[in-house]
C-alpha cells in the first residue's frame, strides 16, 4: 500500500513541478505549484513525520503560494496572459534540471541513508511544537514579519497605476 501512495506521490510531485515550468500561465503554474508543495507534505506524511507535513501544507502551500498567486493576480493582468516563446530558455531549463538531478542524487547516493539506524524511538510531534515555541520564537516572528511585507509589497504593487503622458492606461 505504501508503495502505491508513495508513486502516486511522485507522479503527482514530478508532474505538477514539470508544469509549474512549463505552463505559460502564470496562474496555472502557480496552482501547478501549490500540488508540487502539497506532493512534498504527503511525502512528509509517508515518513510518519505529521508535524513537519502539516508545517510543510500551512507554509508553503496556505501561505506561499497562495501569497504567489495572489500576487500574479494583482500584478498587471496583461502579464499573466503573456506568451512568452524563446526555444533557448526551453533548453536551458532542461539542462538545469538535468544538473539538479544529478546533483540530487550524487548527493542522495553519497549521503548514506541506506545505513541509517532507524530503532530511535519516534518523536511526538507535540514537544516538537513546544520547541518550536519556546525556543525558535525569533524565527517564527521573522518568517512572520517576511511574510507581512510580501504582502505588503504585493499590494503596493497592485495599486501601482500606469501612467503614460499624463493619462492613465488600463
Amino acid at each position: 500500500m505504501a508503495d502505491a501512495v508513495f508513486l502516486a506521490l511522485s507522479v503527482i510531485t514530478i508532474g505538477s513541478a514539470i508544469a509549474a515550468l512549463e505552463l505559460r500561465s502564470l496562474i496555472y503554474g502557480s496552482i501547478a505549484l501549490m500540488g508540487t508543495l502539497g506532493g512534498i507534505a504527503g511525502f512528509f506524511f509517508l515518513l510518519d513525520s505529521p508535524f513537519v507535513a502539516l508545517f510543510q501544507l500551512a507554509v508553503y502551500v496556505g501561505s506561499i503560494a497562495v501569497l504567489i498567486l495572489f500576487t500574479v493576480m494583482l500584478v498587471k493582468r496583461e502579464l499573466i496572459f503573456k506568451n512568452i516563446e524563446d526555444k533557448r530558455r526551453k533548453f536551458a531549463g532542461f539542462g538545469l534540471m538535468l544538473v539538479v538531478m544529478v546533483a540530487l542524487g550524487a548527493v542522495f547516493l553519497d549521503s548514506g541513508i541506506k545505513s541509517m539506524n532507524t530503532d530511535e524511538p519516534a518523536v511526538d510531534f507535540r514537544d516538537i511544537g513546544t520547541d518550536f515555541v519556546t525556543y525558535y520564537w525569533p524565527a517564527l516572528i521573522l518568517m512572520a514579519l517576511i511574510l507581512a511585507g510580501s504582502v505588503t509589497g504585493a499590494l503596493v504593487l497592485a495599486k501601482r497605476e500606469d501612467v503614460e503622458n499624463d493619462q492613465r492606461t488600463n
